[in-house]
């Protein structure tokens, strides 16, 4: 057998175990730039981490040049408008779809190399839970722990435990088709986690529920960060706030924003100010002061001022004493998740038209 059959046969077996949706393309048809990898990165406490993903449907870039870690006990919030490519990077990440180019390391595992051993630390719940309304909730979940190869002895043992942590005890016995859309989800979420993976994919998990079912998944998926770090895919603003330590905005398969949500809530982060003056200066004047970035006049009277650093509120006050501007009010403007959201990827949309 030649070398080029050989290594043929790697690469479709590697295609073939990563994910059944594969679409070869031209290597000319990627960036130059997404070929090399940034190992250094790549730090023990990080259960996963990708280096610049591609993922093409025919001529369409669905990822481009995606980078995404998740750190050991962190809620990641992955958070993008309606084909934004949430959906697509789950799936590659899951292994259920091979990337067209890039690396993807599950807990230190290459999972085009070996998939079979990084997939044993995912647990992955798509968009729609993966049941069968015929089975049970006990015989579901005993299928899905011999999936997983968990012993007969252990097999049982993870059930139990499992419906207590996604309180599904008392729903055993009954068939999944007649349970409400709620307690099918967390039925999905229990075959998500029932081999005790480090790391928890879920695919906009609250989705189409009621308010109080929406209360119950999160609350739950609190309890899932405890042991597990979670990826969380929505495109919810005010599940990302609930629940994630940390929110990745995606737009159009690239990153556009990235940051802790103590950060953004961190006093010492704002730069943007509304001001009063009892002898308000002209805009031009402002703008002539060290470390103001703009200024505009609001139709409420009161100027907003955006500084190049949190050090621009001490300009401010500065210049307000030394030119006798009766500075009267000066409050914080802290960006809001909505409208970080709002303005990256609205404005990508203006900017295109």
């Amino acid at each position: 057998m030649s070398t080029l059959t050989v290594k043929s046969l790697r690469q479709n077996a590697k295609n073939t175990l990563a994910g059944y949706n594969f679409y070869p393309i031209k290597c000319n048809a990627l960036p130059s730039h997404s070929l090399p990898l940034d190992l250094h990165s790549m730090t023990p406490e990080a259960l996963i981490n990708t280096q610049h993903l591609f993922r093409y449907y025919g001529p369409q870039c669905a990822v481009d040049d995606l980078n995404l870690t998740l750190s050991k006990g962190e809620v990641l919030g992955l958070l993008g408008p309606n084909g934004a490519g949430k959906s697509s990077t789950l799936q590659m990440l899951s292994g259920n779809l091979a990337p067209s180019a890039g690396q993807i390391t599950i807990a230190g595992i290459d999972l085009l190399d070996a998939p079979k051993q990084a997939k044993r630390a995912i647990g992955y719940l798509p968009e729609r839970p993966p049941v069968y309304l015929d089975l049970s909730v006990d015989e579901y979940l005993r299928y899905c722990a011999r999936l997983h190869r968990l012993s007969a002895t252990h097999s049982v043992r993870a059930v139990n435990e499992i419906k207590q942590r996604c309180g599904l005890a008392d729903a055993g016995r009954r068939l999944i088709g007649n349970l409400s859309k709620g307690y099918r989800q967390r039925v999905g979420i229990a075959q998500a986690i029932i081999h005790s993976p480090s790391v928890v994919i879920l695919d906009e998990p609250t989705v189409g529920l009621d308010p109080l079912q929406i209360r119950e998944i999160r609350h739950l998926i609190r309890e899932l960060a405890q042991e597990h770090s979670v990826l969380l895919s929505t495109h919810i603003l005010t599940e990302v706030q609930a629940v994630c330590d940390r929110v990745q905005i995606i737009n159009e398969g690239r990153t556009v924003f990235s940051q802790s949500l103590a950060t953004l809530a961190d006093e010492d982060q704002i730069k943007a100010w509304q001001v009063v003056f009892a002898t308000p200066p002209k805009v031009e004047e402002l703008l002539e002061l060290p470390d103001i970035a703009t200024a505009e006049l609001l139709a409420s009277g009161r100027l907003r001022v955006l500084g190049h650093s949190p050090a621009s509120a001490n300009v401010l006050v500065a210049a307000a004493v030394e030119r006798n501007w009766g500075l009267q009010e000066l409050s914080p403007e802290r960006a809001t998740l909505e409208q970080i959201f709002m303005d990256l990827v609205y404005r990508d949309q203006e900017v295109q038209k």
